[in-house]
């Protein structure tokens, strides 16, 4: 067996002499390893008489705490060193001025979404959603809609491939769709507002391939046109901040209600530009109606026993009203400038949780 002690020197010289790390791992496991020299050392004891075997056993015993304690002072001094040269390599200097700093802002959509189901949830609708990937029967049958209508068209519609059954899915065309699964799913009273992405194709300055729609549905017993309007006439005005906001409801068709009516508030033009409020201009903005029997009758209900009002509007086209934002397609630009410029300070939102609180461009 070797000359312990000289061992000893050699490997503590060496543990010494380790300048990182990296090397200080290596010596250790180059002696106390698997196959390293002490534990190699070790092994050979069996071969050893017994008397000569126990003062070897305890020799090396002393010469593994040794090399063990010697690893680990070289270890935390190597650490120190490598971090007070890390602390002095990225020291900053507090007399440099400070990186610019821009306030985060809220994009207009939304905001725009925040408010509007914060004001239906003063009205006591809750929020419902639905998958944008939708069946045939959902976004279309279910809604009254009938085959030869022109929305089920290629031109009009993301259809997806077929699946095993031959029966294609389509990205929904409105939220409408969440309506008839609030319907199957729960019975009356309903009160919901339904926000989310749509899809048609078409893209232009005021359309958009995808874009939100806002849809909200109310059934229950002695539902009429009298709440439908006035719900609405509540809504506009609060939207638009015109107390007196003048709103008209105007005969139109839709085929999941019965009767429709597209609902329009009162602005002017003079001058160009566009005003919302008193004036002697109409301006649409949504369509509504009460809802057609034969879709209460698709969702299991009773036409005779409950009615309802459902409305429908773009939340893309009021945004470019309220903030008079001329491009559709900007919304979806990811421009920095425009963000500053039409964007929102976040904590100064309207929300369901904040309720309608005022916001500062």
């Amino acid at each position: 067996m070797q000359n312990l002690e000289s061992l000893s020197s050699e490997i503590l010289a060496t543990i010494q002499t380790a300048d990182t790390l990296e090397a200080l791992e290596t010596v250790r496991i180059e002696s106390l390893g698997k196959k390293g020299r002490v534990s190699l050392m070790m092994r050979d004891l069996g071969g050893m008489e017994p008397e000569a075997r126990k003062q070897a056993g305890q020799d090396l015993n002393v010469l593994k705490d040794t090399i063990a304690s010697a690893i680990d002072a070289r270890q935390t001094m190597l650490a120190d060193a490598a971090l007070a040269e890390k602390l002095t390599a990225q020291r900053v200097d507090v007399t440099l001025p400070s990186r610019p700093h821009m306030d985060a802002r809220l994009h207009p959509l939304s905001r725009t979404i925040e408010e509007v189901v914060a004001i239906f949830a003063e009205m006591g609708f809750i929020v419902a959603e639905g998958p944008d990937i939708e069946s045939d029967y959902y976004n279309f049958t279910a809604l009254n809609i009938p085959e030869e209508h022109p929305a089920r068209q290629e031109h009009d519609t993301f259809y997806l491939p077929p699946d095993a059954d031959g029966k294609r899915k389509v990205l929904r065309t409105h939220t409408s769709p969440v309506q008839i699964r609030t319907m199957e799913a729960s019975e009356p009273p309903i009160r919901i507002i339904v926000p989310g992405r749509t899809y048609r194709s078409d893209h232009d300055a005021t359309h958009s391939p995808m874009f939100h729609q806002c849809e909200g549905l109310v059934i229950g017993d002695g539902i009429h046109m009298g709440h439908l309007k006035g719900c609405l006439i509540d809504f506009c005005r609060a939207f638009f901040g015109v107390d007196d906001l003048p709103v008209r409801f105007r005969p139109s068709y839709f085929p999941f209600t019965e009767p429709s009516a597209e609902v329009d508030i009162g602005c002017s033009r003079d001058g160009g530009g566009l005003k919302i409020g008193a004036g002697d201009d109409w301006l649409e903005i949504l369509g509504s109606g009460m809802v057609n029997p034969r879709v209460l009758e698709n969702c299991g209900y009773d036409p005779d026993k409950y009615q309802g009002f459902a409305f429908g509007m773009g939340i893309e086209r009021i945004a470019m009203l309220k903030y008079g934002i001329p491009d559709l397609r900007t919304f979806y630009d990811s421009d920095l400038r425009w963000m500053r410029h039409y964007g929102f300070l976040p904590f100064d939102a309207p929300s369901i949780h904040a309720g309608l609180v005022g916001g500062s461009v």
